[in-house]
């Protein structure tokens, strides 16, 4: 279910948790940047056994954002068949999305670093959310989390 969080000594955030199991969550954080400039923001990926975070991933306006397309998969509650993808500009944000019987959406969300030198690693969590009022709200955090008005979170 997503949640929201805001902490006093961190930027607002958004989070994530896996319907099948809650202790895979995908956080975004740390978000900068206000118009004319693109957001930039980290992700956070942690499950039994991964915790992984990708800083300075960046929101360019002109290709859309994960709120965008996780909304367009709400859009589709009744399903679909095979993979959806989408990524950022710089690739270093993936989304793969896959529809389950009893309305369920898997996302399996993918940092690697490529503007680093070592740009050799990667990492992946797939978290599980309703494909109806569970996507649509996780849509709207993060839309409203990156949107380049510095209009970030709303509780």
């Amino acid at each position: 279910m997503p949640s929201q969080e805001t902490g006093a000594d961190e930027a607002a955030g958004v989070t994530l948790r896996c319907g099948d199991n809650p202790l895979v969550e995908v956080r975004f954080r740390d978000r900068t940047g206000f118009v004319p400039d693109p957001v930039h923001y980290a992700v956070e990926l942690r499950a039994p056994g991964l915790a992984a975070r990708l800083d300075d991933i960046v929101a360019w306006p002109a290709s859309g954002d994960p709120g965008a397309f996780l909304a367009a998969l709400a859009g589709d509650f009744r399903g679909w068949t095979g993979e959806r993808t989408w990524r950022t500009a710089d690739r270093d944000l993936a989304l793969t999305a896959v529809f389950r019987s009893r309305g369920h959406v898997g996302i399996t969300w993918t940092v690697r670093p490529w503007r680093s030198a070592d740009g050799s690693w990667s990492a992946s969590a797939t978290t599980w959310l309703e494909a109806g009022a569970q996507l649509s709200a996780a849509a709207d955090d993060i839309g409203r989390f990156l949107a380049p008005d510095g209009d970030g979170p709303r509780g």
